[in-house]
């Protein structure tokens, strides 16, 4: 039996090597690429970060998407509510499906165009100010398509398109599907899904102002998970108080202001992990439109 089990340890050993050389880059293998000019601290660098990125990868079971989508709206807002409500903040952190990082990140703040005022209620719910949303793009602004903009539209610009030619409004339009492509998120060959906390956000939000405004929504905004469905699956409890109660039946200090939409995101994106060390694979909780 030894000699099996001593071949099976092998391939094992070679299977993570093969992972980690994708993980921290061939240089680390061979460190300057000259090895005999490297020095004792860089060589105890590597052995530290092959160390700490072999823990990460046999610490997280495999998840079904390549990406997770972390987004959390802030919306105009009063007592009594307005009508329509108005995204205000747009976010989006790029979680990696396998160390469960964030990778990059999306922000932008809206222009109301219903409302343009901000009312005071709003403003000490979220923290955002008259003049943080002042002068930026509209929700049409900001979803429309790079697709729309053709080259017979803008006969001074060579492919691929550049941003540097484009007008203020063109370039716009280029906001959220250009940061998509520009990740590599619109490949069809790489998995990513939408993570929100409730489905209020893509459920009935972003539909609902996009209908207000005649405006199709994206193909990627019609799938998510819903985070307080997850944490009850894993957990057995209904986060009542959404993050507040999901980081207090973790044991995690929250992160940032209450209702800040990056900062939201940043605590679905460090829950999200929590949960990923305990073993819990993410599912799509939406169901189809």
């Amino acid at each position: 039996m030894l000699a099996p089990l001593q071949t099976g340890a092998a391939r094992f050993s070679s299977y993570l090597l093969s992972r980690a050389r994708k993980v921290l880059g061939s240089h680390l293998f061979s460190p300057c690429g000259v090895p005999e000019f490297c020095s004792i601290s860089t060589r105890k660098l590597a052995a530290h970060s092959f160390g700490a990125s072999m823990a990460a990868m046999m610490s997280f079971p495999p998840q079904r998407y390549h990406y997770f989508l972390v987004l959390d709206f802030e919306a105009t807002c009063d007592k009594p509510q307005i009508h329509p409500q108005e995204i205000i903040e747009f976010p989006i952190l790029k979680l990696n499906g396998r160390t469960m990082e964030i990778e990059s990140t999306f922000h932008m703040y809206v222009q109301p165009v219903v409302h343009p005022q901000l009312t005071p209620f709003c403003t000490e719910l979220t923290g955002i100010i008259q003049a943080m949303v002042d002068g930026q793009p509209s929700l049409q602004q900001v979803l429309e398509l790079l697709q729309e903009v053709r080259p017979a539209r803008l006969p001074h610009c060579s492919l691929p398109l550049d941003a540097s030619c484009l007008s203020g409004v063109q370039r716009l339009r280029w906001r959220v599907d250009e940061w998509m492509a520009k990740e590599g998120l619109l490949d069809p060959n790489v998995k990513s899904i939408f993570v929100t906390c409730g489905d209020w956000d893509l459920k009935v939000m972003l539909p609902g102002q996009c209908q207000y405004l005649g405006l199709p929504v994206a193909d990627y905004f019609k799938q998510w998970i819903n985070l307080k469905k997850a944490y009850s699956f894993a957990m057995g409890c209904w986060p009542k108080n959404g993050l507040l109660d999901m980081n207090k039946g973790l044991s995690l200090q929250h992160i940032g202001r209450p209702h800040s939409g990056i900062d939201d995101c940043k605590n679905i994106a460090n829950i999200m992990k929590t949960l990923a060390y305990r073993g819990f694979i993410f599912k799509q909780t939406s169901k189809p439109f």
